[in-house]
């Protein structure tokens, strides 16, 4: 029984954070994955050294002076304040990138159109299984190597799409997407359910946008690669196993 979740930058400055995810850890020990992303702290670093984000359909568009700074920003800072504050709540915590032991493959996107941006195509569920199996929680920046070396070694991934995979990958029981909203909004009410057929409708209508599109994208693909079951919600549902929105194969519930 394996769950992956995958954090947003704004709750990972919760204090609630390190304390949810260690009580799933030593509920059933061997059984998370965390992968993070961390946004706003790229942006942040990104002004510092005088560069303007540019996003395109929820991605950003990564030049190579972008991919360090995601590399410092998420493999970096992000990934080890996470882990340090997961030890200090008693886990056996571990920071990895996509890049260790090539553990995320990933090949590029549309390069004229995001740069240095990838999609996953390979996990190595090996190492996770590994590191699964003696009790480790692996805290994963999706910073990926590219399966193109010619094009450049590393590459930016979305990290609700790095949690699909990973999910897909070792067949988890669920793949839990954390917001800073308790679910997908309708009219300001986050919904109980969603079908694959209202999440597309939600994408193509442009009613979801930006980061929740990338959301609804990454839950659709781990759906549709045997994922049993999505939801997207905040921190309480760590806990909550009913709380948030869940993804459905069947039924509608948009009109």
């Amino acid at each position: 029984m394996t769950r992956v979740i995958k954090v947003g930058g704004r709750p990972q400055v919760d204090p609630a954070l390190a304390g949810a995810l260690a009580s799933a850890q030593h509920r059933t020990p061997g059984s998370l994955v965390v992968v993070h992303g961390g946004g706003d702290e790229v942006s942040t670093l990104q002004r510092l050294h005088g560069v303007v984000s540019e996003f395109t359909g929820g991605r950003r568009v990564t030049s190579l002076l972008d991919l360090e700074i995601i590399r410092m920003a998420l493999s970096g800072s992000a990934n080890k304040r996470l882990v340090s504050a997961l030890v200090a709540a008693g886990v056996p915590a571990l920071g990895l990138s996509g890049e260790d032991a090539g553990l995320l493959l990933a090949a590029p996107l549309d390069t004229a159109r995001f740069g240095y941006v990838g999609v996953p195509v390979s996990v190595n569920t090996t190492l996770l299984r590994h590191l699964l199996d003696g009790g480790y929680l692996p805290v994963l920046s999706p910073v990926s190597r590219c399966t193109t070396p010619a094009e450049g070694l590393t590459l930016n991934v979305n990290g609700d799409d790095a949690a699909a995979a990973i999910a897909v990958a070792l067949e988890a029981e669920e793949l839990l997407l954390v917001s800073d909203v308790p679910g997908v909004l309708r009219d300001g009410v986050p919904m109980a359910s969603l079908s694959l057929d209202d999440a597309h409708r939600l994408i193509d209508d442009g009613t979801a946008s930006g980061g929740m599109a990338a959301k609804l994208q990454a839950a659709l693909a781990a759906l549709e690669g045997g994922v049993e079951r999505v939801r997207i919600s905040d921190i309480a549902a760590i806990e909550d196993r009913e709380r948030g929105t869940e993804l459905t194969r069947v039924g509608s519930v948009c009109t």
